[in-house]
């Protein structure tokens, strides 16, 4: 049997010709392996760290530095005998040099390659000598540049275009400049006579739901032997078996068939299990000996990407359809969750990935600025996968040893992830058609060129390399780009296609209220930046005091976006009264992103109305995580503390929400007079519900003024039809009288909207109050009558008042709580319990506009 040995035990480093990280004959012990050089500088006290105050500049040097790492590991004699020895590196990053006993034996140039090195030649008994001698890619990449020109982009350096590297790493508009160095990927020694050198199973999945799966093996050389094959379930259960494949000619097939019922099928977390099924492939000698042996973990769905005329509008859906069922994807971009990626532990992936599900998403965007993730992250993704190629905003070269590494990197990546029934579509690249729109570069009545001696050279990648690879190895839909809306079309056409939606925060700088008239098909970013904790403020301040408050220069290293203070000025002075102490500020920003969020889950899902009005199929908010401790648009921050936009958006994706607007209708009594007008409010109440079974409820809508005892309530019982939004109410708002001059100021009423089941139980809620914040004039925090109790438990808060109040934040001292939600719209009569994992009775502090702050 071939056999794998990994090598993790004994690595040193050394900065090459010595420098700040070490002396020239200096190693030091690395304390981990994989690793980067960072990491072990910082472990060995050799640099401060760069996530705290301004110290990521007392860095850069580190990134134009070579390094080497070495290690010594034996070899038996037993190890020797097998026909075949390889090297096998996972990934190195990024140019890289190996040697084994003073043989070069590889060199290498894409952080995003395996490299597999015969070695068995080079090998001997007793101890071994590995050295790995890293150039910097930042210089490598400026050579680069130098010889094939300097091209566009956003965000970086130029050069990073040239590079096969994370290309987050050049510093992006939320993340750091740490230009990461070092082995981060496994290196293992391949001992074998004979191995599989892939296994690929492709499933075709019916509309009625039958399955037929091929498995296609191919081996190292040709052999006399034969293959088995064996499918088991979860349970690890055999389901079918294929014995004596031959395989004289160096593969083989194995074909199965079950009818409808006989697997279960795949679905993403909310619409079903996602059982795992395994695939065994053993191959052995005539004399049944086994040679190798292969095991594929898989699972089995009918997965399109549908894209279909609408009833009433222009243009076709775009929305994604598992096993017949079409799905509204609530979900998220994802970044790469640390600058420093061996630090990422997996018990951290499932962290992550468990916060998707908890907040009740069912989509992630591998963004193409990152990497293609680690295999734990597919390996425990019960959501739908959206998987970029890794090019991120930038004009690409095309030139042919540019090619050859993106064909390698594509072909690997590609069949790395193909097994993974989350991975539902890759996508060409991230908005480098939007920088070819910019720089008026881009032709798109010609579908029929080369592209290569182009200004926009990188379409061949994305329109023929790309989408060729894709076919020959998987099943997956591709998608030139995202956004990219169709050929011959523009990325902005908000009928086609995917949509990046920045005109709220960058572009025209929309309001936030403006979401539903900015929808696109598949709305696959959109944002609005937010502070993080202020524990993760206090962290990057490292207890400089006199750095505390929002503008000062520390706080401002830790916001990579251009223009931020213009911008979070802009939606903060629009819409609330706020002030500016450093916790205020904290707090006053998260309202805002999540206000902002919020309302754009609330109205897109509105957009999906049923079958031929799925007007927007999606909604995936820039972004989830953060690489770093900082402040951007990120939802949960680097210490996985979600921020209140993550339990309102939530709120809007639970299998049933009840939305409203307000909007003020002017009419004008003759079409003469400016004077002569009246004013009404009109209010609409819809509902929606993701299940696949219609739902009979009861609306209860209660309006408050705020200002007065004066309530209102009407109650419908209403039926949700079945993975669709259903209208529920439009009239006038109660409680508001016309008005006929702007001088007349609008009764401040709050509406009040649940769905109570047949239980009495809540399924859905939303208060919506009159806007922009900053015209109302909150009551005195002495007549609210808010009550905040810590449960009986300890580990829950329950929350009642006498008056309306918004964007209640629970907050402790001391050590942080888990809370279930934050955020919160409280209204009399309708108390809530949030429960507060850690809290251990501690009593909970609150935020909330109009709490006397501002």
């Amino acid at each position: 049997m071939s056999t794998i040995r990994s090598l993790t035990q004994d690595w040193s480093f050394n900065q090459v010709g010595g420098g700040q990280g070490t002396k020239n004959t200096e190693w030091l012990a690395a304390s981990q392996f994989p690793t980067t050089v960072h990491v072990e500088l910082l472990k060995a006290k050799r640099i401060p760290d760069p996530f705290l105050g301004l110290n990521e500049w007392e860095v850069q040097w580190v990134g134009e530095s070579d390094w080497a790492f070495k290690n010594a590991f034996d070899v038996s004699a037993k190890e020797l005998v097998t026909a075949n020895t390889d090297l096998v590196f996972d990934g190195l990053d990024t140019f890289a040099s190996v040697k084994l006993n003073g043989h070069k034996i590889l060199d290498t140039e894409n952080q995003f390659i395996a490299y597999r090195v015969p070695v068995k030649q080079y090998l001997k008994q007793g101890a071994n000598e590995l050295v790995i001698t890293f150039s910097s890619a930042f210089l490598k990449g400026r050579e680069l540049e130098k010889a094939h020109g300097k091209f566009h982009l956003w965000n970086g350096d130029s050069s990073r275009l040239h590079v096969r590297k994370a290309q987050y790493n050049y510093g992006w508009d939320w993340g750091p400049v740490l230009m990461t160095i070092g082995p981060w990927k496994p290196i293992s020694l391949h001992t074998y006579n004979i191995r599989f050198t892939d296994l690929d199973v492709r499933s075709k999945v019916s509309e009625a739901l039958d399955v037929k799966v091929t498995v296609d093996l191919t081996l190292s050389e040709k052999t006399s032997g034969s293959i088995s094959v064996v499918l088991r379930n979860a349970q690890g259960y055999v389901i079918h078996t294929e014995n004596g494949l031959q395989c004289d000619s160096g593969s083989a097939r194995a074909e199965f068939h079950f009818s409808p019922g006989e697997l279960e099928l795949w679905y993403p977390v909310g619409y079903g299990k996602q059982p795992l099924y395994t695939i065994e492939a053993t191959v052995s000698d005539s004399q049944g000996n086994a040679l190798d042996m292969k095991t594929q973990k898989v699972s089995f769905r009918r997965v399109r990407v549908v894209q279909e005329p609408l009833v009433d509008q222009e243009g076709l859906t775009f929305l994604f359809e598992v096993n017949n069922v079409k799905i509204f994807c609530g979900g998220s971009n994802w970044i790469p969750a640390d600058s420093f990626l061996t630090t990422l532990t997996p018990g951290k992936y499932r962290a992550w990935l468990q916060l998707l599900v908890d907040g009740n998403q069912n989509m992630v965007r591998v963004w193409g600025g990152g990497i293609y993730e680690y295999d734990i992250f597919y390996d425990v993704c019960d959501v739908l996968v959206w998987q970029d190629f890794m090019f991120g905003c930038g004009q690409y070269p095309a030139y042919e040893s540019f090619l050859k590494l993106v064909e390698v990197e594509a072909e690997q990546n590609v069949k790395r992830l193909r097994h993974h029934p989350s991975v539902v579509i890759f996508a060409g690249n991230n908005e480098d058609y939007q920088i070819a729109e910019s720089l008026s570069i881009v032709d798109y009545s010609d579908e029929t060129s080369d592209f290569r001696k182009t200004q926009f050279p990188a379409r061949y990648i994305y329109e023929r390399t790309l989408p060729s690879i894709v076919e020959k190895f998987c099943d997956v839909h591709y998608h030139r780009g995202s956004p990219y809306s169709a050929p011959g079309k523009v990325t902005t056409d908000k009928t086609l296609g995917d949509l990046h939606q920045w005109n709220v925060w960058h572009g025209s700088q929309e309001s936030w209220h403006n979401w539903d008239v900015l929808a696109g098909r598949f709305v696959s970013e959109f944002g609005m930046e937010g502070y993080p904790n202020t524990r993760t403020v206090d962290y990057w301040l490292a207890g400089d005091r006199s750095e505390r408050y929002p503008q000062s220069r520390v706080n401002n290293n830790h916001n990579k976006a251009d223009g931020f203070e213009r911008r979070l000025e802009l939606y903060l002075v629009e819409n609330f009264k706020h002030a500016f102490d450093m916790d205020s500020y904290v707090y006053y920003t998260q309202v805002m992103q999540a206000e902002t969020l919020a309302s754009a889950y609330r109205l897109w899902r509105r957009n999906w109305r049923g079958k031929g009005r799925e007007y927007t199929a999606g909604a995936l908010v820039w972004q989830i995580n953060d690489c770093w401790p900082t402040t951007s648009w990120a939802i949960v921050d680097y210490f996985l503390r979600p921020k209140p936009a993550y339990f309102t958006i939530a709120r809007e994706l639970r299998p049933y929400t009840v939305g409203m607007t307000r909007k003020e209708k002017k009419t004008f009594a003759n079409d003469v007079s400016a004077a002569q007008f009246a004013i009404a409010t009109i209010l609409e109440v819809w509902g929606t519900n993701s299940t696949l079974s219609e739902k009979t409820v009861k609306l209860e809508v209660t309006c408050f003024d705020l200002h007065s005892s004066w309530t209102a309530q009407f109650t419908k019982d209403v039926v949700l039809a079945p993975n669709s939004s259903t209208e529920l109410y439009s009239g006038d708002l109660p409680g508001q009288p016309v008005r006929t001059k702007h001088s007349e100021l609008p009764r401040v009423i709050i509406v009040s909207a649940r769905l109570l089941d047949a239980s009495g139980a809540v399924l859905g809620r939303y208060s919506n109050w009159p806007e922009p914040f900053k015209f109302i004039k909150f009551p005195p925090i002495k007549d609210l009558g808010l009550t905040v109790e810590t449960g009986s438990d300890g580990d829950s808060v329950e929350l009642s008042t006498q008056k309306p109040i918004k964007g209640i934040v629970l907050d402790v001292e001391g050590e942080d709580v888990k809370w279930s939600d934050q955020a919160i719209d409280l209204v009399p009569g309708d108390p809530q319990i949030v429960k507060a994992v850690g809290l251990k009775g501690r009593e909970a502090k609150v935020r909330f506009l109009g709490d006397g702050t501002a």
